[in-house]
């Protein structure tokens, strides 16, 4: 039976393990962190009084990680808060403490003899049911578990977590010959519910899955590089976002994940592997060879196959030139088949454009990517089951947009195997197998199921996916779609409960936005049982239609600008006050209007990636869609009744965030900036956010929801606070931290957050808020100032200071 996991021991507090030990702080789980006693003194320490026997230096690794972990940017930790779960220890004064865990999570260094010594101590202490699992990249089970007990090795597997555990998805679980089936289940689930993350299950070989396919595509990249003639910027720019990988593509990534890490991964199958007919692919050439002798490790060296050189606005970047061993400024890189893929928005019709082209560009991109595509089919079923994991462990783990098997469909298996043969490439046999049965594809839809092509059976399978999984192009196959215009859908999610998408060009907000939310309301308020806002794509909104704003500013039809902010603050107050409820979904970027239209709904169901701000600021506005409303109200409603308090620290506060741009960097940061407010609840797996808000919609309606009622209470301090806050930016202007135009700006959200030209306690309605945000937005809207900030962002895209 699997265990509830309450605690958990991470034994190792380097970057793995401080980065497990934080991301099971964001879930909420206490845990142990230990590490090694250090084998002397510093020199510093006796000046210091630290001596042997001190808990200053028994614990100095672990102490170190935990400092790692508080000090990490992008932070690992969802809230600094969070810190306060971890404990810190060390291996001989507090490995007993491992005992009254549910799990131990072994991460230290990989070597074989270190880690079966841990075992033996482990097991020593060990209770039966406690989980116990290696976050090694290569080791063997069977090496591992040698001379341990047959219920330890039951219970023992791999997890194997990429780095920065918390932003990566994917996690890796394998199996030993002797795990215990339902401890593996038991995992998996803890590692989905819990943790987050997307499950891949490997077998027991080196490298596991996506280390084994996204190495290999690595290192043949830069054997692919030399052969070609190409330079380390150029082979970055094809190998990037135009292929269906992240901006740090081949090199980019190496540098961020390090070359002695990459070359130990790559030397892992090399020295493990003999009989893979791929293996000399993973030798490195000899110019990365010479640069790890060089200690041009990457980032964390500051040198790598890129570094940074000077500071300010001479900061540029350098790249290596291979052949001469030296850095010089990268080059503009430019071929007609990345130009050609440029407007295509679906990854795959990019990553066609860009092989079928007939440049250097193109052929090189063929070369390794087809390459890529025949390793991977000769891998399964030797490193997974089946074509599934493969492709999810490549995009939970390396942020490719589309896995292999999924690219191979995208480019079309039979005319790209076509191409092949005529290069003289060997077809693996399962590949050769499917087509010949009259199957062109590794995927394929039936009634909104998603199925993939198993080699083992040789039939189509369904994809397996949770039931907690609500996936909106399916219920569009299964014509659940209930209205839809050019900017938003909305589509019948089961239960009586209506979902609104939005698929504009980074889900900004325009009218058919606009339309359709009020379409939603009323279509719940008559025939639903509620709405819950959101969609899968990568940012729930990023805001407002700026470019729209920007022309009818730049024509001077205030009227129409005044029209669109007075529709949406409607269609926002709409959301709360519906007869039915709301449930915003929010997860990566909800800016701008996108957090007014989460702070207009009921209730929020964040995921716990969601990064909600007000940054209105940034183009010289204020948010004008309830934003600043919300931000009086929210901090205002933090007075406890009945208790007279100075309402002014309170208003700084949202002052602070509005005039500051304050992201949040997590749903738990939002929570404290009061974007998310204490009955809002975080979904850690982003896969499951629809279906909790959508059970989110059911129990209000259990509860007997009732519609509240638009606020006329708000009591604000007016003109005799605002000057507190005039004088405030007028000593920041002076003071040289703030442009003349930003106090100016600065002023318009101080009188709005105070309720404008009215007496102390004055009582004011939301719509008095609203009446007083529309008109400073448009106030601005006529500035040239401001009108050359929205330019300049629109440009350059970040602010303009002037």
């Amino acid at each position: 039976m699997f265990p509830k996991i309450r605690r958990v021991a991470v034994l190792g507090a380097g970057v793995m393990g401080s980065g497990i030990a934080a991301h099971l702080a964001n879930a909420g789980i206490p845990c142990l962190m230990l590490d090694i006693v250090p084998p002397r003194l510093a020199e510093e320490d006796a000046g210091k009084g630290v001596t042997e026997k001190s808990p200053a230096f028994r614990n100095r690794f672990a102490a170190k990680g935990l400092e790692s972990i508080r000090k990490s940017r992008p932070s690992l930790l969802y809230s600094a808060k969070d810190i306060a779960l971890i404990s810190i220890g060390n291996f001989e004064d507090d490995l007993e403490k491992a005992a009254a865990c549910d799990w131990i999570v072994e991460v230290v260094t990989e070597n074989l003899e270190i880690k079966r010594a841990l075992y033996d101590r482990i097991e020593k202490l060990w209770k039966p049911g406690t989980v116990v699992t290696s976050n090694t990249s290569g080791i063997a089970i069977s090496q591992m578990m040698e001379g341990r007990g047959s219920e330890f090795r039951r219970h023992f597997l791999v997890t194997h977590f990429f780095n920065p555990v918390r932003y990566m998805k994917l996690l890796e679980l394998v199996a030993g010959e002797d795990t215990d089936p339902e401890i593996l289940r038991g995992m998996a689930e803890f590692g989905e519910r819990v943790l987050g993350k997307g499950i891949v299950y490997g077998k027991d070989t080196p490298n596991f899955v996506g280390n084994r396919i996204g190495v290999f595509a690595m290192m043949h990249a830069m054997h692919a590089m030399i052969e070609d003639g190409l330079t380390i910027e150029e082979v970055d720019k094809i190998l990037g976002p135009a292929m269906g990988r992240p901006k740090s593509a081949a090199f980019g990534t190496a540098d961020l994940v390090g070359l002695d890490t990459l070359l130990h991964v790559s030397d892992n199958v090399y020295r493990n592997l003999p009989g893979d007919p791929a293996r000399e692919t993973f030798l490195p050439p000899p110019f990365v060879s010479e640069m790890v002798k060089r200690g041009w490790l990457g980032r964390k060296a500051k040198s790598g196959f890129f570094k940074m050189e000077g500071k300010g606005e001479a900061k540029k970047m350098l790249v290596l030139d291979y052949q001469a061993m030296d850095y010089r400024p990268t080059g503009k890189v430019s071929f007609p088949s990345l130009d050609a893929a440029k407007g295509e928005e679906d990854a795959g019709a990019r990553i066609r454009k860009v092989v079928e082209g007939e440049d250097k560009a193109g052929a090189y991109a063929w070369k390794v990517l087809s390459e890529t595509l025949l390793y991977s089919a000769k891998r399964v079923p030797e490193i997974a089951d089946d074509i599934v994991n493969v492709d999810n462990a490549m995009k939970w783990g390396f942020n490719w947009t589309l896995g292999p098997f999924e690219t191979w469909d995208a480019i079309g298996v039979p005319e790209s195997v076509g191409r092949m043969k005529k290069e003289g490439k060997a077809i693996p046999e399962n590949v050769e197998k499917m087509l010949a049965a009259g199957n062109a594809s590794f995927y394929r839809s039936r009634d909104g199921v998603r199925e993939h092509f198993d080699f083992a059976s040789g039939a189509y399978r369904p994809v397996p996916v949770s039931p907690d999984v609500i996936f909106l192009p399916a219920l569009a196959e299964r014509n659940r779609v209930v209205k839809r215009n050019p900017g938003a859908s909305l589509y019948d999610i089961g239960d009586g409960v209506l979902c609104l998408e939005f698929h504009t060009k980074m889900n900004a907000i325009d009218g058919d936005i606009v339309a359709m939310m009020n379409e939603g309301v009323a279509l719940a308020e008559s025939e639903f049982a509620g709405m819950v806002i959101g969609n899968h794509a990568e940012n729930f909104c990023v805001g407002a239609n700026l470019m729209l704003v920007f022309l009818e500013a730049q024509n001077k039809n205030y009227g129409n600008i005044e029209k669109m902010v007075r529709e949406f603050q409607n269609a926002c107050m709409r959301l709360r006050y519906s007869e039915k409820p709301v449930v915003a979904a929010p997860a990566g970027m909800a800016l701008g209007g996108g957090a007014e239209i989460c702070m207009g709904a009921d209730r929020i169901r964040a995921a716990a990636e969601t990064y909600l701000g007000l940054v209105e600021v940034g183009v010289g506005l204020l948010p004008a869609g309830g934003g600043t409303k919300e931000m009086a109200v929210r901090h205002l409603d933090a007075i406890p009744d009945g208790v007279s308090a100075d309402p002014l620290p309170f208003l700084r506060k949202a002052f602070e965030t509005i005039g500051m741009a304050k992201v949040a960097a997590s749903a738990g940061e939002a929570r404290e900036l009061c974007f998310l407010r204490p009955w809002d609840k975080i979904t850690i797996q982003r896969d499951f956010l629809l279906q909790e808000a959508k059970n989110t919609v059911l129990a209000m309606n259990l509860e007997g929801y009732q519609a509240p009622r638009p606020r006329t209470d708000i009591v604000l301090p007016g003109r005799s606070e605002f000057s507190s806050f005039a004088y405030g930016l007028y000593a920041m202007r002076i003071a040289g931290h703030i442009s003349e135009y930003d106090e100016q700006v600065g002023r318009k959200i101080a009188f709005v957050l105070t309720g404008g030209n009215v007496p102390a306690g004055t009582r004011l309605s939301e719509q008095d808020l609203l009446d007083l945000e529309r008109e400073a937005f448009l106030s601005l809207c006529g500035e040239e100032k401001t009108q050359a900030r929205i330019q300049y962002m629109l440009m350059k895209g970040k602010p303009l200071r002037n």
